[in-house]
């Protein structure tokens, strides 16, 4: 299905909440599947597991855990659903990707360290394009990969630097349906887009905190209208922007208590005194949020990797055809009365 000539946004409310320090500590990263089923990616000093849940936020129990032996992990980045069905787990300490089922049984793992072709140096983020080849950030080799899904090496570019389509430490990389590269610049607080084969296209980003500045970026997902979607990690925000880089919204937080989180509270009563006692709102914002998942209902999955927790929120927008809509103007600005 092809992108909407234009769209009519009219919103981005909050949708819930899933999980708590107890069940996602330390969330760095998210994955959803067609049937609502959640994988959130752990990582702390020590924790290193795949948490499973839903959308009725009930914890399925977990996987993984901490070490260097097969179906482990030391320092898991990110992680993504293949086109076969299973989940893919970088490791930056490991320098290995990692093969799960969606039941959580260890399939098989690839990667070596380095700096040659198909060798890695702390990856991180990692998705698939429509022809089911994996991109990834490698990160301190400053580059972007690309492999088969059973970790053949395809295709890489990028280098260390400044400049038009180099990176310096990239960490989330995503595709849209047109098989463009996203890739979040860490260290430049930009964002790169690629073509499919890695000529570069345009950048968005200073450092900052204003509108359309970045201190650290981490997550990047794009939607199926191609809106752009950035964890600014040093902000503590998630901002949005255009198909072309136009900045569109920023996103603090506004999170409700989850249902586990509830559950544990009503349970316990010194936590439920203290929560009596404790200004809510800053509870509702994001805390260094991490990774970030889009999905074809058009929500948005963000891991709030401080806040132990995934906010959910959706997004509600209408096409617009040519028709519809008048052309594009020298000087645009909009006023609703």
């Amino acid at each position: 299905m092809g992108r909407p000539h234009a769209l009519f946004r009219t919103g981005f409310p909050y949708l819930k909440t899933i999980g708590m320090r107890r069940v996602t500590s330390y969330a760095i990263d998210v994955a959803v599947t067609d049937d609502d089923r959640l994988f959130v990616l752990c990582r702390g000093d020590t924790t290193a597991e795949v948490r499973r849940t839903d959308m009725d936020d009930v914890d399925h129990g977990s996987f993984g855990g901490r070490g260097t032996a097969e179906g482990k992990f030391t320092w898991p980045a990110s992680l993504a659903v293949g086109p076969d069905g299973n989940l893919y787990i970088s490791d930056e300490a490991l320098n290995r990707i990692s093969i799960f089922s969606l039941d959580g049984e260890f399939i098989s793992c690839w990667g070596s360290p380095g700096s040659g072709e198909g060798q890695l140096d702390r990856p991180s983020g990692l998705r698939f394009d429509g022809d089911g080849d994996l991109y990834l950030s490698d990160t301190m080799n400053h580059r972007v990969q690309k492999f088969s899904k059973d970790g053949d090496f395809l295709q890489s570019w990028g280098s260390h630097g400044d400049g038009d389509g180099e990176l310096n430490m990239p960490w989330g990389v995503d595709i849209d349906e047109l098989g463009a590269v996203y890739v979040s610049d860490w260290r430049n607080d930009r964002i790169q887009k690629f073509g499919p084969d890695g000529q570069f296209e345009f950048a968005v980003g200073t450092s900052g905190n204003g509108r359309g500045q970045f201190d650290r970026p981490t997550g990047i997902a794009v939607d199926g209208d191609g809106d752009i979607y950035v964890s600014d990690w040093g902000n503590d925000r998630v901002q949005q922007f255009a198909a072309d880089g136009r900045y569109l919204d920023t996103f603090i937080g506004d999170a409700t208590m989850s249902k586990c989180g509830i559950d544990y509270v009503l349970a316990n009563p010194v936590p439920l005194r203290l929560r009596e006692m404790t200004s809510l709102e800053p509870q509702k914002r994001f805390r260094g949020p991490l990774g970030l998942a889009t999905d074809e209902r058009k929500r948005l999955f963000v891991a709030d990797y401080g806040a132990f927790r995934v906010q959910i929120y959706q997004k509600q927008a209408i096409e617009l055809s040519a028709d519809q809509i008048a052309p594009e103007r020298q000087s645009p600005s909009l006023s609703v009365t």
